[in-house]
């Protein structure tokens, strides 16, 4: 039992480097390097900053997150670089919750599968849940400081008036591309046309930055991203280990059983089931569809669409490990109770 629980470990453990470090971790790892060294920390305090309108820095975290094609762990890099570069922690949370569990690309591929009116509830869902999350947040955690959290000093930008430079600007843009193309490209098939993608993107990036950018900042640019790394890959690693073995002790049959209809309970399992198990984008519409036509109602198919792609166990541990542990502590649940309300309120009301 033992050895078959450590194989299910490992097995998901292959898949996971084998599918998603290549073309989804590194670029994301590298984008939030990037924006910690070349975005003007000054600018982002008054755009996204903590004194930021909310209503304006919650609004552009939210619409910006639609377009990242990201999952529950990859997004982790990318919402910290913006943190550490001097967002605030309800924008950094809101960008962490609406790009995995409402991104377009998964928008779309949910729609071709379960029809509008799920894809249409699942963006409602999602910039309420988004909102409500922001504001708790902000609220709770409104008198910390962030530096403190980073262990390098943060280079003075005073002389710089803009968010960024053009030719930074113009870097972040091009590993941004090598993060979302192999994703929008390459939706299906063999694995091997993503990697191509992403090597012929990042071949791009590399020359623009060798030609362009100077050396120095190029190593600062690789120093904060090694920090991202150290920081997170080992956990995401753990956590999906961990989710292995889950997977291989949970019966199908269970799952069936106890997700049918609308109720609060139902909604509720739904939700720790998403909670728990990593899904990668657009994985979740299939499997949503195949426990819907076994039985499970709207309601808890909505709370796992939201949940499955924007939490899992190793986004736990890699949120407590980068934003602290408290932070983690107060987000989680803040996710699992919204995905429950949501998943019995649209399950009896809406749909």
């Amino acid at each position: 039992m033992i050895k078959d629980l450590l194989i299910a470990g490992l097995l998901a453990l292959e898949g996971y480097i084998a599918t998603h470090v290549l073309t989804c971790l590194i670029p994301a790892f590298l984008l939030a390097g990037a924006m910690v060294t070349f975005i003007n920390r000054e600018a982002i305090l008054n755009y996204l900053g903590e004194k930021a309108s909310k209503i304006k820095s919650f609004s552009l975290a939210s619409i910006s997150s639609f377009f990242l094609a990201a999952c529950s762990c990859t997004v982790i890099p990318v919402a910290s670089g913006l943190y550490y570069s001097g967002a605030g922690i309800g924008v950094a949370f809101i960008i962490l919750w609406v790009a995995p569990a409402a991104n377009i690309l998964a928008l779309i591929y949910t729609g071709s599968i379960l029809g509008s009116k799920m894809v249409i509830s699942r963006i409602v869902a999602a910039l309420l849940m988004a909102f409500v999350v922001g504001v708790i947040m902000s609220f709770i955690f409104r008198k910390e400081r962030k530096e403190v959290a980073h262990p390098q000093e943060w280079k003075e930008k005073k002389n710089r008036k803009n968010i960024i430079a053009l030719r930074d600007l113009i870097f972040l843009f091009l590993i941004l591309v090598s993060l979302l193309l192999p994703n929008y490209l390459v939706r299906s098939g063999n694995y091997l046309y993503k990697i191509l993608v992403w090597a012929i993107s990042s071949l791009v990036m590399v020359i623009y930055a060798i030609k362009v950018i100077p050396k120095e900042r190029i190593k600062d640019w690789l120093r904060e991203t090694w920090w991202f790394v150290r920081i997170i890959f080992p956990l995401l690693l753990i956590g999906v280990f961990i989710i292995g073995i889950i997977g291989k002790i949970l019966h199908e049959e269970w799952i069936q059983n106890w997700l049918g209809g609308n109720g609060i309970v139902a909604s509720f399992l739904a939700t720790m089931i998403g909670a728990i198990s990593y899904f990668a984008t657009m994985t979740e519409a299939p499997f949503v569809d195949t426990l819907m036509k076994l039985g499970m109602g709207k309601g808890p198919a909505l709370a796992l669409l939201l949940t499955g792609p924007g939490l899992s166990l190793p986004n736990w541990l890699a949120i407590a490990r980068v934003f602290g542990v408290k932070k983690a502590l107060v987000y989680v649940p803040i996710i699992v109770i919204l995905g429950t309300l949501v998943g019995w309120f649209f399950g009896n009301f809406i749909f």
